[in-house]
């Protein structure tokens, strides 16, 4: 299974990418993750990266793509994976799939999960006094969510003309979404062996 989680800051992404990921036995393969990773290591593609998401802009393509056909090549990735956080902008989708038509295919489903902005803020601010995190100011989450309006959101539309997108209400606990989404993508569950 070759998918992706999208939904605006906050949606939960990260969460659930690991959880949908190991019921699939697939690896879950987060930018904010390998960006942060980056910053916390002081690399200099961490700190480029650091002052993009200081301002709540996205990383641009180039360093992004970069990042996730690296990972993308890797052995562990031939049966399946989880993408969370790319791609970001259209630029990003015509990457990607050049990346995958290399083999044998595209994704098999989208996964857009779905919260009202005020609930998200409400999220992230309290995820940045629980961790700490400078990218999280009310400011910032505000100009995180209209980029993504911007530049994310219109790919939910590619990938319904595709006929890969599921949305799941993404309001609730950890169990009730992942729920939804495994039942969105039919329930059956298969792991890798």
């Amino acid at each position: 299974m070759r998918m992706l989680l999208i939904g605006p800051p906050g949606a939960g992404k990260g969460t659930q990418a690991v959880r949908v990921a190991e019921e699939y036995g697939i690896p879950a393969i987060s930018t904010g993750d390998i960006f942060r990773a980056n910053v916390a290591q002081e690399t200099p593609l961490g700190m480029q990266a650091k002052d993009y998401m200081d301002r709540g802009a996205y990383v641009p393509d180039d360093l992004t793509n970069a990042l996730v056909l690296d990972r993308l090549a890797q052995d562990d990735v031939r049966d399946g994976f989880l993408l969370d956080g790319f791609p970001r902008t259209l630029a990003q989708v015509f990457t990607l799939d050049d990346c995958l038509s290399r083999s044998d295919g595209g994704l098999d489903a989208v996964v857009q999960l779905v919260i009202e902005t005020e609930a998200i803020v409400e999220r992230l601010l309290k995820r940045a006094a629980e961790q700490g995190r400078s990218d999280d100011t009310e400011d910032v989450i505000r100009r995180r969510l209209e980029v993504y309006q911007e530049q994310t959101h219109p790919l939910v539309a590619v990938y319904a003309e595709r006929g890969v997108l599921v949305s799941v209400d993404a309001v609730g606990s950890v169990d009730d979404v992942s729920r939804r989404i495994l039942d969105a993508l039919g329930g059956g569950v298969v792991r890798a062996s």
